[in-house]
């Protein structure tokens, strides 16, 4: 429960001061034995805590899922597997599964989104990168505006939305093989540019190294680079830009 809401009780009478300093006077944490849940993270950065899913055994995850939705009315878990999907749909009907970006998510009805983040993609093959990027934005509230395959092999197309593109507080560049996508972008716009390498790419691709080491090596100014496939990080750099440019 985010402070403004406990105060906004107390306020309406609907739960007592002592009530509330109880609250208050808890951990920063909870412990679980096996996690410690970051309760005080959105009262800290304005974030709350996300899971990353992947590695994680049932018995771990639905406790950490339940005890997250009771805390926020919402939760936002990264790299799931179907088979985690299955088993958490068994709780929570209404959560949500996309096994292109493999997030799971419930998300409360009627969420605003404002400002504007581009997220870009060189290829096809980009797409779950900058899905997770696109989602996890959508997910902390800003508004996104999708605009793939449009890598330098025919720049023309990048082109033909680079009136959108120029509209955003942020922009997301993700792409493998060579990476050249961050460097066009960071070129034709004033605002900042997030560079995502992906694993995209054949063999000298390095499961992404070259895309990375060209990123960073990028002569384009304005230009950050994030992890290989770190499409979550990403977009929570992307959200912090477009709301402070909000």
């Amino acid at each position: 429960m985010k402070t403004i809401d406990i105060l906004n009780k107390v306020k309406d009478h609907e739960m007592t001061v002592e009530e509330a300093e109880r609250f208050f006077r808890r951990e920063p944490f909870e412990e679980m034995g096996y996690a410690k849940l970051d309760t005080h993270r959105e009262t800290r950065s304005g974030f709350p805590e996300v899971i990353f899913c992947s590695g994680k055994a049932d018995v771990h995850l639905l406790p950490i899922v339940e005890r997250l939705y009771s805390e926020n009315g919402e939760v936002f878990g990264t790299r799931a597997s179907q088979e985690q999907y299955e088993m958490l749909r068994k709780i929570y009907p209404q959560i949500r599964y996309d096994p292109i970006s493999r997030i799971i998510k419930i998300e409360r009805e009627g969420k605003e989104r404002t400002g504007l983040i581009a997220v870009c993609t060189a290829g096809t093959a980009d797409i779950p990168v900058a899905e997770e990027a696109a989602q996890t934005a959508e997910y902390f509230g800003s508004h996104v505006e999708r605009i793939f395959d449009v890598g330098v092999s025919g720049i023309h197309r990048l082109f033909s939305r680079l009136e959108v593109i120029q509209k955003a507080n942020c922009i997301v560049a993700v792409a493998g093989m060579e990476g050249a996508l961050a460097s066009v972008l960071g070129g034709l716009v004033d605002r900042p540019v997030i560079a995502v390498p992906t694993s995209v790419g054949y063999g000298a691709n390095f499961h992404g190294l070259s895309a990375l080491l060209t990123m960073i090596n990028s002569c384009a100014n304005g230009v950050a680079t994030v992890n290989i496939d770190n499409g979550y990080g990403a977009g929570y750099l992307a959200t912090q830009i477009d709301r402070m440019a909000r």
